[in-house]
């Protein structure tokens, strides 16, 4: 059997425009680009988040697909979506996994790494 094999690719951006620090709203976007790089075809399926803020909040996402689509990848095949996170503290992270199935039924879990959301120049 090949291996099933999916790399998550992610890219994140602080939205001044959108965040009302007064308030304590921080916006941010993320972009993740999801790479079939197994030699099975994969759907995806579901999707699970967890985000935390500085003080240790954490809120769960769980919910079928990502922005509306439950995208089908054969081998070689990429999809790239943008969505958004508000935040209640200038920095974050966001973690988490998709439920992907192949195409004999089978489920399979692709992790997403841990990464950050911050306001430029609050880390170091």
């Amino acid at each position: 059997m090949q291996e099933k094999e999916i790399t998550i690719g992610v890219e994140t951006a602080y939205l001044e425009e959108q965040s009302t620090p007064a308030d304590g709203q921080y916006a941010f976007s993320y972009t993740i680009t999801i790479h079939n790089t197994g030699g099975q075809p994969a759907k995806l399926i579901n999707r699970h988040w967890i985000i935390t803020d500085a003080n240790g909040k954490i809120d769960e996402v769980r919910g079928e697909g990502v922005v509306g689509e439950q995208p089908y990848l054969k081998p070689g095949e990429a999809f790239r979506y943008t969505s958004g996170a508000i935040l209640d503290t200038p920095v974050g992270a966001m973690e988490g996994e998709y439920e992907m199935q192949d195409d004999t039924g089978e489920m399979f879990v692709a992790q997403i790494p841990p990464f950050s959301l911050a306001v430029p120049n609050r880390l170091n």
